[in-house]
């Protein structure tokens, strides 16, 4: 079929306008197929005219799954293991430490020879009062054999006394004379007995130049060196500690506005550096009522006890530590930075379905600072948004078509 074109002539470079084109485009087709036409094209050009200008965003959301496990509530703290019992081991007497028999890491058992300090002084001294109460002895011997003599003497004299065959001068002589021999017996006996108790104090200071382990346990420490001349005239200077590392306390640090929430006998467990994966379980031992200020901040120490039978667990270790104030097993968890406030005030999340998130009202039980616990509204394997991960523009930006 032909069709008429009718022409018209234009300057050479003179714009037509676009119903112009589109009027001489379509002017050889029927009239219905011609304006047809004319109006899809002008719905096109008018979809790729609003897509250039303003363009079409593409969000990208942030998601989680709900999944079934289980969620704990916690007041986390650091701290230090050290050994529940331990013995600073010290000098009672002065002198230079002769002998060290022991080194740090050696087990030691109750009544083990550990040290000795010099002795000599000790040794003279204690021979010089025993020495002094043999002396005090034999004084007293002779003493009490002279109160016999003097006895006699007066008994005698008080026989012949009766029969006027000795003056009374005599008498009396020898009356003081048993007085005062006893007197004297009487002054040696408590000059014995306070000689006894020097040379008792002797001996003791003289045993404390050997030094014993006062309980079982592992040498952690040494204080002082063999060769070194100890004074303790003013403090008993320590030469070694044992610890018993069979039973270990946890030391932790807990901030002030944690500590009214523990108490004795809640659980409690923690992680050491070194071991990260394995888990210590306890329970509180004790708070301590004082606190101690570090920076204007207010720390209180909280003890908890563990047992150490392998030692794994050594002296000054840092624990993380982690007390138990809740725990929900077999529950429906999903990222607390899910859950919103709904209309209502009630807690919701949104769930991500093919027609894009939907809220959905929800009941929350347990929380902690990373996940929380949906008792009602959520199902395991829900997928809930937790935030926007980007905004893009359609395309990669703008598309621009080109017209007629």
């Amino acid at each position: 079929m032909g069709y008429d074109h009718e022409t018209a002539e234009r300057p050479a470079g003179s714009a037509v306008s676009l119903p112009a084109r589109l009027h001489a485009t379509w002017s050889g087709f029927p009239g219905p197929v011609r304006w047809g036409a004319i109006a899809l094209a002008a719905l096109v050009a008018l979809w790729v005219l609003s897509g250039w200008l303003f363009g079409g965003e593409e969000v990208t959301y942030r998601t989680a799954t709900a999944t079934r496990g289980t969620i704990e509530q916690t007041v986390t703290a650091l701290g230090s293991l050290q050994p529940k019992e331990y013995v600073n081991v010290g000098a009672q007497v002065s002198g230079q430490l002769k002998k060290v028999y022991v080194e740090v890491g050696d087990e030691v058992k109750e009544g083990d020879l550990l040290a000795e300090i010099d002795a000599k002084v000790y040794e003279t001294e204690v021979a010089g009062e025993r020495a002094r109460l043999t002396d005090l002895t034999s004084q007293l011997a002779g003493a009490q054999a002279e109160l016999v003599l003097a006895r006699r003497q007066y008994n005698r004299n008080l026989e012949l006394a009766k029969i006027d065959a000795v003056s009374r001068d005599d008498l009396d002589t020898s009356e003081t004379a048993v007085q005062t021999i006893s007197a004297q017996i009487g002054s040696l006996k408590a000059q014995i007995e306070q000689q006894k108790s020097t040379v008792e104090g002797g001996e003791a200071n003289l045993g404390y130049t050997k030094i014993y382990a006062p309980i079982d346990g592992t040498v952690t420490s040494q204080a002082a060196l063999q060769g070194q001349t100890l004074n303790a005239n003013q403090t008993a200077p320590t030469i070694l500690t044992i610890s018993d590392l069979d039973t270990m306390t946890v030391e932790a640090q807990v901030a002030e506005a944690d500590v009214g929430k523990l108490e004795a006998g809640m659980p409690v467990y923690f992680t050491t550096l070194g071991a990260p994966e394995r888990r210590w379980t306890s329970t509180v031992r004790q708070v301590l009522p004082t606190p101690e200020i570090v920076n204007e901040v207010v720390l209180y120490t909280v003890l908890v006890d563990i047992a150490n039978p392998d030692g794994r667990l050594m002296k000054d270790m840092t624990a993380q530590v982690f007390f138990l104030l809740g725990e929900a097993k077999d529950v429906v968890i999903v990222p607390v930075n899910a859950i919103s406030d709904g209309p209502d005030g009630n807690a919701q999340v949104s769930v991500l379905t093919e027609k894009g998130p939907r809220p959905r009202a929800v009941e929350v039980g347990l929380t902690n600072r990373v996940s929380a616990e949906i008792t009602e509204g959520l199902d395991e394997g829900d997928t809930v948004v937790t935030g926007i991960a980007s905004s893009d523009e359609a395309g990669s930006g703008r598309r621009r078509m080109g017209f007629f």
